[in-house]
């Protein structure tokens, strides 16, 4: 059974920087197989797509709100997929998600619905 763990998530202030990390076990094969992306969700606000890093972590999505704040990364050897954060703003508090897909392709690694292993999430608070 796949297991996702998210961790890094805190509290700091507007401006500052946090690295998410998740890692994934019990997986079932080698973890480059898998396409990873984080989500985060904010209070009162939708699930959004943060970003995604396709298998051999040539090819990635940002989405237009973090672009050029964020960025994602993977070590393959460690099972680990990682969000740096920069120049972090109170609108990026929210629960952020970690989540793998062993059937996405490039033109649907945005999809959510390929994503059907998920972490419990890990909390990032903003304060302004």
């Amino acid at each position: 059974q796949v297991h996702i763990v998210e961790s890094g998530g805190g509290l700091v202030q507007a401006g500052a920087s946090l690295r998410l990390s998740c890692t994934a076990s019990g997986i079932g094969q080698p973890f480059n197989n898998y396409v990873m992306a984080w989500f985060r969700q904010g209070p009162g606000k939708e699930q959004e797509l943060v970003a995604t890093i396709f298998r051999g972590g040539t090819s990635k999505y940002y989405a237009d709100s973090v672009k050029g704040r964020f960025t994602i990364s993977r070590e393959n050897l460690r099972s680990t997929v990682y969000l740096q954060m920069n120049n972090l703003k109170p609108e990026d508090t929210a629960v952020y998600y970690c989540a793998a897909s062993g059937t996405a392709i490039l033109s649907t690694m945005t999809t959510r619905e390929v994503y059907k292993h998920w972490g419990q999430g890990t909390q990032v608070t903003i304060s302004s």
